[in-house]
């Protein structure tokens, strides 16, 4: 059997080679980074399983339900499939199916519970790489992708009710921080993870504030 630290680099090489070069901002370099940032969390959170972080902060977003029609067991059944094929213990890979499954935020009125320390941290650390200025710009990248109108003052930003809701929503790219950016903050577990995301809070409000200011043309 395969030791810890070979499974979490073949699983590195795998991920790399499945998301390389994707071009909405869910490609391999945001897996690097949730990557880092979750062995940052854990690093302060001592009695977290690593290998189980490690795990699903590098295979939380294969099979995403963004890319296969909104289909949320995709995901989890290509982790299921890919820990198989290295023997993870199944005690392991329920863990990693479970946070993948549950990671997802899922619209500003409904709830997105991760019922575990390892979950919390990944959640924490997939959130942190959603704001800020790589937020800022994974946001539009994404927005590009779906064709998506950068901004129209005509449509207001809307708290879904629904992860149905939110997942079939067409609106505007600026619409994304009411929607959801702003409200990752005060939806992190983590005081380290919150510690992080104050000032990248702050950043997105400022950008906010200058876009505002330019579409009037004011600055």
């Amino acid at each position: 059997m395969q030791q810890p630290n070979e499974i979490i680099q073949a699983t590195a090489t795998y991920v790399k080679e499945l998301m390389s070069g994707e071009g909405s901002g869910h490609d391999w370099w945001h897996i690097y980074r949730v990557w880092k940032n979750a062995l940052h969390i854990a690093d302060k959170e001592v009695k977290a399983d690593r290998f189980v972080v490690e795990l699903a902060a590098l295979l939380h977003d294969i099979g995403d339900h963004k890319f296969h029609n909104g289909d949320e067991s995709v995901g989890p059944r290509m982790v299921r499939a890919w820990l198989q094929k290295l023997n993870v213990e199944e005690q392991t890979i329920v863990h990693v199916c479970k946070i993948v499954s549950d990671l997802s935020f899922k619209g500003a009125g409904t709830s997105s519970a991760m019922p575990t320390l390892e979950g919390c941290i990944v959640q924490d650390a997939d959130r942190l790489d959603a704001i800020g200025a790589i937020g800022i710009a994974r946001t539009f990248a994404y927005g590009g992708h779906k064709n998506r109108e950068l901004y129209n003052p005509q449509i207001s930003p809307v708290q879904h009710a629904s992860f149905e809701e939110y997942k079939n929503s067409t609106a505007p790219t600026i619409n994304h921080f009411y929607e959801k950016l702003l409200l990752l903050k005060d939806r992190l577990h983590t005081e380290t993870a919150r510690s992080i995301a104050a000032a990248r809070h702050v950043y997105m409000e400022e950008f906010l504030d200058q876009f505002y200011a330019e579409w009037e043309g004011h600055r």
